[in-house]
């Protein structure tokens, strides 16, 4: 058996070149080429006479070549070979472009399968560029065949070669990495046969068994790998944390807690109290609460007599952390410090003195804190904010600045339950289910364009109440320049300047330098302007209480969770705040989807649709968050991914080390390891 990580070349038929045309997709052993799964199937059994052809049909046609192919040069570099094809039923005219060569591989009088798309107008019947065979030696007709992503260089039969090459040396002998009790429980087949008919399928029964194979066998993984995360920490015990008066911290508090704030907060402190490292997602729609509750867990750990650090993926962010945080705990004793990329060298060398002196108890910071001349004395516990912008590794090299510290993980994304505990598979999970009393709820309303001018005055009013607007610009269609998105925004704030000529109108676009980007948002965090248009490169994660209207263009463009988020970024104060989603889609699905956001307020609700609508992209993005990539499971099934995690948990790593070595090659290959 070729060993799955060797070389291609061990295969037979490839070679130097064809190897490095592989490569040049990705694909450089044999394991690869295995798990280049087809993209989609050609179902290629159907054959129909050709009398019965229905114009714009893919399907087999089984006849005769009636006469020699003649080739005909239309112009330089345009050559057809055309001839005609019978059956009992009629003429078939074929023809390829650029093919001359097929011209020596027909014979006239000899039966050939046909199978393209059939075009029937004035003159009869047709195929163009059809795959051609002969009837007595059949191989990708008059079966389900796979369709494959290609690349220059690689021909779909030289990929399917290749994978049939490693079918050949591989198949029977594939070593299974799911547990054969594991297998039977779940009713999935053995990895050969997978394989096989991943690629090749008997039929669509076979095609099923092995695509619920795989995919289980991905999320299987992906969950052993991510409890590997967790017995790692957990194989390093800790000193527990004492008990301590909260009674300061709540006191100091200018409102009263949710009932689903002090759940979180009591789980985040017995987690801390347990003798083994916390590793705890708190996650909850916009204004739950979670500050609070990594606020609750600093002031813990702190008179614990340990440092706490805060990483946010912004300046801003970490800025406005900074401000409430320091506000709310200095009195309280706690030393607080900001450690950003725009703070002087000077007062960066003071802060890491006094980190490393511990004469700072709490660093609220930027990826300035993971870089190589920030040390802590006692680091206990770590919070990163905004946890969708940060991966495993990126949490990792914070928590390498301590003795295994805490961690407390923060996100504003609702995702489905079932959804984030498996993708969190390295975390334990509170759900922070309740927003503050008082708060209003948004009124989110969804328009056509013909509204626009009504809109304008709507927010015209509201800034002559004193209010801020954002607006977010129609997305770049995708493979436009990377300049377009620059032009969408500052053409629409031409626009809407003449519009609101007593207005100020500021813009930030994905061109913009980082620092510039952020000049601007604090400007409008600040009041220095009525109006904040953007585009959906950049995210308006900034804290602005006097923002009452968010109005998203081309709302049909952006998932659910993405149009949440964005809702999210106003009804932060005390005023009355909207949502206005403009779209002239007249899709059926776009219209539900947009009610669903009329509709209902409720994060977890609207990611639960988002999730059945769209699947689990939207969360997530292409790299789950810095998890390895899925190439054939898909996270929106919520059954499958409960029985992989289900599986996985009852799993003894020391009686399958394939299993384990598996995995962790999974999440070392996607550098999240």
């Amino acid at each position: 058996m070729t060993d799955l990580f060797a070389n291609l070349q061990t295969l037979r038929g490839i070679g130097v070149r064809r190897a490095r045309a592989f490569q040049k997709m990705g694909i450089t052993t044999v394991n690869d080429l295995l798990t280049w799964f087809p993209r989609r199937y050609e179902d290629r059994r159907a054959v129909k006479a050709i009398a019965d052809l229905v114009d714009g049909e893919s399907v087999c046609v089984r006849g005769f070549v009636a006469a020699p192919p003649v080739v005909t040069r239309v112009r330089d570099g345009l050559d057809l070979l055309q001839f005609p094809v019978t059956d009992h039923s009629g003429v078939m005219r074929v023809t390829f472009f650029n093919r001359l060569w097929i011209k020596n591989t027909l014979a006239p009088g000899t039966a050939y399968v046909f199978y393209g798309k059939a075009e029937r107008n004035l003159f009869g019947s047709a195929m163009s560029n059809p795959v051609a065979e002969r009837a007595d030696r059949q191989e990708e007709t008059g079966r389900i065949w796979p369709v494959y992503s290609l690349s220059a260089g690689v021909s779909r039969r030289m990929l399917c070669q290749g994978v049939r090459a490693a079918l050949r040396e591989c198949a029977t002998t594939l070593p299974d990495v799911i547990p054969e009790e594991v297998r039977r429980s779940y009713g999935l087949c053995a990895a050969g046969f997978a394989y096989e008919n991943i690629h090749f399928p008997e039929n669509e029964a076979a095609l099923a068994d092995a695509r619920r194979r795989l995919a289980f066998e991905e999320l299987f993984l992906l969950a052993v790998g991510l409890r590997g995360f967790r017995g790692q920490r957990e194989a390093h015990p800790v000193e527990a944390f004492r008990d301590v008066d909260m009674s300061p911290f709540y006191d100091a508090l200018p409102f009263t807690l949710t009932d689903a704030q002090r759940r979180c907060i009591a789980e985040a402190l017995s987690d801390m109290r347990s003798g083994v490292p916390m590793n705890r997602l708190c996650q909850g729609d916009v204004g739950s609460g979670k500050t609070m509750v990594a606020a609750a867990c600093v002031y813990h750990c702190v008179r614990n007599g340990r440092q706490a650090a805060l990483m946010a993926p912004t300046e801003l962010l970490a800025r406005q952390h900074y401000e409430g945080l320091s506000a709310l705990l200095s009195p309280l004793g706690v030393r607080v410090a900001l450690l950003t990329g725009s703070v002087s060298a000077k007062e960066k060398r003071a802060i890491r003195r006094r980190t490393g002196e511990q004469d700072l108890d709490f660093v609220i910071g930027t990826h300035a804190l993971i870089s190589d001349g920030v040390e802590f004395a006692r680091l206990g516990l770590v919070v990163t904010d905004e946890q969708h912008r940060f991966g495993v590794a990126q949490r990792g090299a914070l928590a390498a600045k301590g003795q295994y510290p805490h961690i407390l993980v923060m996100s504003a994304t609702p995702i489905p339950r079932t959804l984030a505990l498996s993708v969190y598979g390295d975390l334990d999970v509170s759900f922070l289910d309740e927003l503050p009393p008082g708060r209003r709820k948004i009124q989110t309303y969804a328009v056509s364009g013909d509204y626009r001018p009504r809109v304008y005055r709507f927010l015209e009013k509201q800034m002559a109440e004193g209010r801020q607007i954002y607006i977010v610009c129609p997305m770049v269609e995708e493979g436009a320049e990377a300049s377009d998105d620059r032009k969408a925004v500052t053409e629409y704030a031409y626009e809407l300047q003449n519009v609101f000529p007593n207005r100020r109108v500021l813009s930030v676009h994905g061109r913009m330098k980082p620092k510039d980007k952020e000049a601007v948002m604090s400007a409008f965090a600040a009041g220095d302007g009525e109006v904040l248009i953007s585009t959906t490169v950049i995210e308006v994660g900034i804290d602005v209480p006097n923002a009452s209207v968010m109005v998203v263009e081309n709302a049909e463009r952006f998932g659910l969770s993405q149009l949440h988020q964005l809702r999210g970024r106003v009804g932060r104060g005390k005023h009355q705040s909207y949502c206005i989603l403009i779209s002239d889609s007249r899709s059926e699905e776009t219209r539900r989807r947009l009610r669903v956001m009329v509709t209902t307020s409720d994060g977890f609700r609207v990611a639960e649709e988002d999730l059945r609508l769209r699947g689990p992209g939207d969360f997530f993005g292409e790299r789950q968050h810095g998890l390895p990539p899925l190439k054939i499971a898909n996270l929106a099934d919520s059954e499958l991914l409960r029985q992989a995690q289900t599986a996985a948990a009852e799993l003894s790593p020391e009686r399958y080390p394939l299993t384990v070595r598996r995995a962790a090659e999974l999440f070392s290959k996607s550098g999240t390891a």
